[in-house]
Protein backbone atom coordinates (compact mmCIF):
# COMPACT_ATOMS: atom_id res chain seq x y z
CA UNK A 1 0.00 0.00 0.00
CA UNK A 2 1.37 3.17 -1.03
CA UNK A 3 1.42 6.01 1.91
CA UNK A 4 0.62 9.61 0.45
CA UNK A 5 1.90 13.01 2.13
CA UNK A 6 -0.25 15.62 0.78
CA UNK A 7 0.83 19.44 0.77
CA UNK A 8 -1.59 22.18 2.11
CA UNK A 9 -3.17 23.70 -0.76
CA UNK A 10 -6.43 23.01 -2.81
CA UNK A 11 -6.40 22.09 -6.41
CA UNK A 12 -9.82 22.18 -8.38
CA UNK A 13 -10.91 18.96 -9.55
CA UNK A 14 -13.39 18.20 -12.38
CA UNK A 15 -15.78 15.21 -11.13
CA UNK A 16 -17.43 13.09 -12.54
CA UNK A 17 -21.14 11.87 -11.16
CA UNK A 18 -20.42 8.16 -11.70
CA UNK A 19 -17.34 5.46 -11.00
CA UNK A 20 -15.82 4.74 -14.32
CA UNK A 21 -17.42 2.01 -16.44
CA UNK A 22 -17.11 -1.64 -15.50
CA UNK A 23 -15.78 -0.72 -11.63
CA UNK A 24 -18.06 -2.65 -10.28
CA UNK A 25 -18.56 -5.70 -12.81
CA UNK A 26 -17.37 -8.26 -10.07
CA UNK A 27 -20.52 -7.36 -7.77
CA UNK A 28 -23.24 -6.94 -10.42
CA UNK A 29 -26.39 -9.87 -9.67
CA UNK A 30 -24.77 -10.84 -6.37
CA UNK A 31 -26.07 -10.84 -3.07
CA UNK A 32 -25.61 -10.96 0.71
CA UNK A 33 -22.41 -12.33 1.94
CA UNK A 34 -21.17 -13.04 -1.83
CA UNK A 35 -22.09 -9.15 -2.84
CA UNK A 36 -19.80 -7.76 0.24
CA UNK A 37 -16.74 -10.38 -0.36
CA UNK A 38 -17.08 -9.16 -4.12
CA UNK A 39 -17.04 -5.09 -2.96
CA UNK A 40 -13.79 -5.84 -0.84
CA UNK A 41 -12.22 -6.91 -3.45
CA UNK A 42 -13.12 -4.02 -5.38
CA UNK A 43 -12.01 -1.04 -2.89
CA UNK A 44 -9.45 -2.45 -0.82
CA UNK A 45 -6.03 -2.18 -1.35
CA UNK A 46 -6.79 1.53 -1.18
CA UNK A 47 -3.67 4.29 -0.84
CA UNK A 48 -3.41 5.10 2.46
CA UNK A 49 -2.58 8.56 3.89
CA UNK A 50 -0.67 9.80 6.56
CA UNK A 51 -2.08 10.63 9.43
CA UNK A 52 -0.84 14.40 9.21
CA UNK A 53 -1.94 14.76 5.94
CA UNK A 54 -5.43 14.05 7.41
CA UNK A 55 -5.90 18.36 7.76
CA UNK A 56 -4.74 19.17 4.06
CA UNK A 57 -7.16 15.84 2.95
CA UNK A 58 -10.24 17.82 4.20
CA UNK A 59 -9.76 20.62 2.51
CA UNK A 60 -10.31 18.37 -0.59
CA UNK A 61 -13.22 16.26 0.69
CA UNK A 62 -15.13 18.58 3.65
CA UNK A 63 -15.26 22.06 2.21
CA UNK A 64 -18.75 23.72 2.15
CA UNK A 65 -19.68 25.94 -1.00
CA UNK A 66 -18.36 29.41 1.18
CA UNK A 67 -14.62 27.27 1.37
CA UNK A 68 -15.43 26.80 4.96
CA UNK A 69 -14.85 23.40 6.86
CA UNK A 70 -17.86 21.37 6.55
CA UNK A 71 -18.46 20.16 10.14
CA UNK A 72 -21.27 17.38 10.52
CA UNK A 73 -21.58 18.07 14.19
CA UNK A 74 -21.89 22.01 13.81
CA UNK A 75 -23.76 22.61 10.30
CA UNK A 76 -27.16 23.49 10.25
CA UNK A 77 -28.25 22.77 7.10
CA UNK A 78 -30.76 25.36 5.04
CA UNK A 79 -30.24 27.75 8.13
CA UNK A 80 -27.56 29.63 9.99
CA UNK A 81 -24.57 27.42 11.48
CA UNK A 82 -23.27 28.32 14.86
CA UNK A 83 -19.78 29.00 14.38
CA UNK A 84 -17.82 28.31 11.37
CA UNK A 85 -14.18 27.10 10.83
CA UNK A 86 -11.45 28.26 8.59
CA UNK A 87 -9.17 26.05 7.16
CA UNK A 88 -5.91 25.74 8.83
CA UNK A 89 -5.97 28.38 11.03
CA UNK A 90 -8.64 26.70 13.21
CA UNK A 91 -7.92 23.35 12.99
CA UNK A 92 -6.52 22.49 16.75
CA UNK A 93 -4.96 23.18 19.42
CA UNK A 94 -6.01 23.99 22.51
CA UNK A 95 -9.83 23.63 23.09
CA UNK A 96 -12.24 24.16 26.20
CA UNK A 97 -15.39 24.81 25.00
CA UNK A 98 -17.65 24.29 21.47
CA UNK A 99 -16.79 26.57 18.87
CA UNK A 100 -13.07 26.76 19.62
CA UNK A 101 -11.33 24.36 16.93
CA UNK A 102 -11.70 21.52 14.88
CA UNK A 103 -10.17 18.23 14.48
CA UNK A 104 -10.28 14.64 13.06
CA UNK A 105 -13.12 12.60 14.13
CA UNK A 106 -12.99 9.15 13.35
CA UNK A 107 -16.93 8.61 12.96
CA UNK A 108 -16.05 4.72 13.85
CA UNK A 109 -14.06 5.58 16.89
CA UNK A 110 -10.31 4.26 16.58
CA UNK A 111 -10.75 1.96 20.22
CA UNK A 112 -12.73 -0.34 18.34
CA UNK A 113 -9.64 -1.05 15.74
CA UNK A 114 -7.02 -0.62 17.95
CA UNK A 115 -5.87 2.29 16.04
CA UNK A 116 -4.53 -0.18 13.48
CA UNK A 117 -3.64 0.71 9.79
CA UNK A 118 -5.10 1.84 7.18
CA UNK A 119 -8.63 1.72 9.05
CA UNK A 120 -6.80 5.18 11.02
CA UNK A 121 -6.54 6.95 8.02
CA UNK A 122 -9.55 6.22 6.35
CA UNK A 123 -11.27 9.02 4.45
CA UNK A 124 -14.78 7.32 4.21
CA UNK A 125 -15.39 7.01 8.18
CA UNK A 126 -12.91 10.50 8.87
CA UNK A 127 -14.41 13.81 8.94
CA UNK A 128 -13.28 16.96 10.63
CA UNK A 129 -15.84 18.54 13.53
CA UNK A 130 -15.93 20.37 16.40
CA UNK A 131 -13.00 19.32 18.78
CA UNK A 132 -15.67 19.95 22.29
CA UNK A 133 -18.36 17.96 20.50
CA UNK A 134 -16.22 15.17 19.17
CA UNK A 135 -15.15 14.98 22.64
CA UNK A 136 -18.73 15.30 23.88
CA UNK A 137 -19.25 11.67 21.92
CA UNK A 138 -16.26 10.21 22.57
CA UNK A 139 -16.02 6.50 21.82
CA UNK A 140 -19.76 6.60 22.24
CA UNK A 141 -21.69 4.14 19.71
CA UNK A 142 -24.25 6.13 17.35
CA UNK A 143 -27.78 5.64 18.82
CA UNK A 144 -31.30 7.49 19.00
CA UNK A 145 -31.47 9.60 22.63
CA UNK A 146 -34.48 9.97 24.45
CA UNK A 147 -33.72 12.24 27.08
CA UNK A 148 -30.51 14.12 26.10
CA UNK A 149 -27.90 14.95 28.76
CA UNK A 150 -25.58 17.34 26.80
CA UNK A 151 -26.60 18.99 23.48
CA UNK A 152 -24.74 20.79 20.65
CA UNK A 153 -25.90 24.25 19.24
CA UNK A 154 -26.72 22.41 15.97
CA UNK A 155 -28.68 19.27 18.33
CA UNK A 156 -26.53 16.38 18.30
CA UNK A 157 -27.11 14.91 21.46
CA UNK A 158 -25.59 12.41 24.02
CA UNK A 159 -27.58 10.27 26.26
CA UNK A 160 -29.25 7.09 26.97
CA UNK A 161 -30.52 5.30 24.19
CA UNK A 162 -34.05 4.97 23.39
CA UNK A 163 -33.88 2.51 20.09
CA UNK A 164 -35.14 -0.50 20.89
CA UNK A 165 -32.60 -3.62 21.69
CA UNK A 166 -30.07 -0.62 22.55
CA UNK A 167 -29.24 0.74 26.03
CA UNK A 168 -26.51 2.66 27.21
CA UNK A 169 -24.79 6.21 26.34
CA UNK A 170 -25.31 7.27 22.44
CA UNK A 171 -24.71 9.77 20.33
CA UNK A 172 -27.20 11.04 17.93
CA UNK A 173 -26.03 13.25 14.67
CA UNK A 174 -29.18 15.55 13.48
CA UNK A 175 -30.79 13.73 11.12
CA UNK A 176 -29.60 15.70 7.98
CA UNK A 177 -26.69 13.41 8.01
CA UNK A 178 -27.45 10.45 9.97
CA UNK A 179 -27.24 9.07 6.46
CA UNK A 180 -24.08 9.74 5.56
CA UNK A 181 -22.99 8.02 8.92
CA UNK A 182 -25.01 5.08 8.10
CA UNK A 183 -23.05 4.88 4.87
CA UNK A 184 -19.43 5.27 6.45
CA UNK A 185 -20.69 2.36 8.75
CA UNK A 186 -21.50 0.19 5.64
CA UNK A 187 -18.19 1.06 4.21
CA UNK A 188 -16.23 0.05 7.08
CA UNK A 189 -17.84 -3.07 7.18
CA UNK A 190 -17.26 -3.99 3.74
CA UNK A 191 -14.22 -2.60 3.20
CA UNK A 192 -12.61 -4.17 6.29
CA UNK A 193 -14.71 -7.71 5.83
CA UNK A 194 -12.55 -10.93 7.09
CA UNK A 195 -10.35 -8.25 10.07
CA UNK A 196 -13.55 -7.11 12.03
CA UNK A 197 -14.08 -10.57 14.03
CA UNK A 198 -11.11 -8.97 15.80
CA UNK A 199 -12.78 -5.48 16.46
CA UNK A 200 -14.59 -4.79 19.93
CA UNK A 201 -17.53 -1.95 19.27
CA UNK A 202 -21.15 -1.58 21.36
CA UNK A 203 -22.44 -1.58 17.69
CA UNK A 204 -21.18 -5.10 16.53
CA UNK A 205 -21.08 -8.80 17.64
CA UNK A 206 -19.08 -11.31 16.37
CA UNK A 207 -17.91 -9.40 14.01
CA UNK A 208 -21.13 -7.71 11.98
CA UNK A 209 -23.59 -5.23 13.11
CA UNK A 210 -25.77 -6.00 16.05
CA UNK A 211 -29.52 -6.52 14.98
CA UNK A 212 -30.32 -3.54 16.70
CA UNK A 213 -27.62 -1.22 14.83
CA UNK A 214 -28.63 -2.87 11.47
CA UNK A 215 -32.02 -1.95 11.86
CA UNK A 216 -31.45 1.77 12.90
CA UNK A 217 -28.14 2.32 10.23
CA UNK A 218 -30.93 0.77 7.36
CA UNK A 219 -33.20 3.01 8.27
CA UNK A 220 -31.00 5.76 8.59
CA UNK A 221 -30.14 5.47 5.12
CA UNK A 222 -33.73 5.41 3.74
CA UNK A 223 -34.68 8.65 5.43
CA UNK A 224 -31.65 10.61 4.71
CA UNK A 225 -30.49 9.60 1.28
CA UNK A 226 -27.68 9.85 -0.62
CA UNK A 227 -26.85 13.94 -1.01
CA UNK A 228 -24.38 15.92 -3.43
CA UNK A 229 -22.23 16.24 -0.21
CA UNK A 230 -21.71 12.86 -0.31
CA UNK A 231 -21.20 12.35 -3.77
CA UNK A 232 -18.71 14.56 -4.50
CA UNK A 233 -16.83 13.71 -1.56
CA UNK A 234 -17.13 10.28 -2.66
CA UNK A 235 -15.58 11.20 -6.11
CA UNK A 236 -12.76 13.62 -4.67
CA UNK A 237 -11.50 10.71 -2.36
CA UNK A 238 -10.94 8.33 -5.32
CA UNK A 239 -9.82 10.86 -8.26
CA UNK A 240 -6.91 12.51 -5.72
CA UNK A 241 -6.94 10.66 -2.72
CA UNK A 242 -7.41 6.74 -2.03
CA UNK A 243 -8.47 5.87 -5.57
CA UNK A 244 -11.10 3.94 -4.15
CA UNK A 245 -15.05 4.66 -3.51
CA UNK A 246 -17.27 4.03 -0.92
CA UNK A 247 -20.25 1.51 -3.07
CA UNK A 248 -23.24 2.43 -0.61
CA UNK A 249 -22.95 6.20 -2.01
CA UNK A 250 -23.09 4.92 -5.62
CA UNK A 251 -25.57 1.95 -4.96
CA UNK A 252 -27.44 2.71 -2.10
CA UNK A 253 -29.84 -0.88 -2.66
CA UNK A 254 -26.56 -2.89 -2.09
CA UNK A 255 -27.09 -2.15 1.65
CA UNK A 256 -30.23 -3.92 1.69
CA UNK A 257 -28.56 -6.56 -0.52
CA UNK A 258 -26.50 -7.42 2.19
CA UNK A 259 -27.92 -6.44 5.69
CA UNK A 260 -31.82 -6.36 4.92
CA UNK A 261 -33.72 -8.86 6.42
CA UNK A 262 -34.95 -10.90 3.72
CA UNK A 263 -31.59 -10.12 1.53
CA UNK A 264 -30.33 -13.55 0.32
CA UNK A 265 -30.96 -15.28 3.49
CA UNK A 266 -29.28 -18.69 2.11
CA UNK A 267 -26.51 -16.80 1.45
CA UNK A 268 -26.51 -15.91 5.57
CA UNK A 269 -27.19 -19.45 6.74
CA UNK A 270 -24.70 -21.50 8.89
CA UNK A 271 -25.55 -24.65 11.05
CA UNK A 272 -24.92 -22.87 14.48
CA UNK A 273 -28.92 -23.75 14.88
CA UNK A 274 -32.03 -24.52 13.19
CA UNK A 275 -35.70 -23.21 13.67
CA UNK A 276 -39.17 -24.03 12.72
CA UNK A 277 -42.75 -23.40 12.99
CA UNK A 278 -45.27 -25.36 14.27
CA UNK A 279 -48.80 -23.95 15.04
CA UNK A 280 -47.49 -20.34 15.92
CA UNK A 281 -44.84 -21.59 17.90
CA UNK A 282 -40.80 -20.66 16.70
CA UNK A 283 -38.90 -23.56 17.61
CA UNK A 284 -34.81 -23.07 18.02
CA UNK A 285 -32.33 -25.82 18.27
CA UNK A 286 -29.24 -24.93 18.39
CA UNK A 287 -25.60 -27.20 18.23
CA UNK A 288 -22.80 -26.51 20.07
CA UNK A 289 -24.27 -23.62 22.50
CA UNK A 290 -21.92 -21.49 24.00
CA UNK A 291 -23.35 -18.70 25.43
CA UNK A 292 -26.52 -16.51 25.53
CA UNK A 293 -27.73 -14.98 22.16
CA UNK A 294 -30.44 -12.88 20.30
CA UNK A 295 -33.21 -13.85 17.67
CA UNK A 296 -34.67 -11.22 15.56
CA UNK A 297 -37.97 -12.14 13.40
CA UNK A 298 -38.92 -10.08 10.68
CA UNK A 299 -41.76 -10.06 8.18
CA UNK A 300 -40.91 -10.54 4.64
CA UNK A 301 -41.62 -6.63 3.73
CA UNK A 302 -38.61 -6.73 6.43
CA UNK A 303 -40.83 -5.33 9.17
CA UNK A 304 -39.51 -6.38 12.58
CA UNK A 305 -42.42 -8.59 14.65
CA UNK A 306 -40.89 -9.98 17.45
CA UNK A 307 -37.26 -10.26 19.29
CA UNK A 308 -35.62 -11.73 22.03
CA UNK A 309 -32.89 -13.77 24.10
CA UNK A 310 -31.41 -16.92 23.37
CA UNK A 311 -29.88 -18.97 26.40
CA UNK A 312 -30.78 -22.42 25.73
CA UNK A 313 -29.96 -25.42 23.56
CA UNK A 314 -33.76 -25.94 22.81
CA UNK A 315 -36.23 -23.13 23.45
CA UNK A 316 -39.40 -21.98 22.09
CA UNK A 317 -40.85 -18.65 21.26
CA UNK A 318 -44.81 -17.68 20.49
CA UNK A 319 -45.48 -15.51 17.47
CA UNK A 320 -49.03 -14.33 17.41
CA UNK A 321 -48.08 -13.23 13.83
CA UNK A 322 -50.69 -13.19 10.86
CA UNK A 323 -49.96 -16.45 8.22
CA UNK A 324 -46.74 -16.07 6.06
CA UNK A 325 -43.44 -15.81 5.16
CA UNK A 326 -40.92 -14.96 8.26
CA UNK A 327 -37.51 -14.59 7.99
CA UNK A 328 -35.43 -15.41 11.94
CA UNK A 329 -32.17 -14.34 12.27
CA UNK A 330 -30.33 -15.49 15.23
CA UNK A 331 -26.76 -13.80 16.39
CA UNK A 332 -24.72 -16.22 18.80
CA UNK A 333 -21.28 -16.85 19.99
CA UNK A 334 -21.10 -19.26 17.90
CA UNK A 335 -22.13 -17.56 14.80
CA UNK A 336 -24.81 -15.53 13.02
CA UNK A 337 -27.87 -18.03 11.70
CA UNK A 338 -30.92 -16.73 9.39
CA UNK A 339 -33.73 -18.74 7.91
CA UNK A 340 -37.07 -18.62 6.58
CA UNK A 341 -39.79 -20.05 8.31
CA UNK A 342 -44.04 -20.57 7.43
CA UNK A 343 -46.75 -19.36 10.07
Amino acid sequence: MRVIILVSFVISIPLCAQPPAGYYDPAEGLTGEPLRIALRGIIENHSVLAYNSLWSAFGLTDRKPNNMVWDMYSDVPDGTAPYEYAFVEDQCGNYNSEGDCFNREHSFPQSWFNSAPPMDTDLFHLYPTDAWVNQNRGNSAFGEVGVPTWTSENGSKVGSCAYPGCSGTVFEPIDAYKGDLARSYFYMLTRYYGVTGSWSSPMMQNGDFKPWVQSMLLQWHEDDPVSQKEIDRNNRIFISLQFNRNPFIDRPEWAYSIWGPTASVADRNNTSARMWMDDGVLHIQRTNAIGQGTIAVYSAQGELVRSGLVNADRMTMELDVAPGLYITMLDLPEGRSTGRVLR
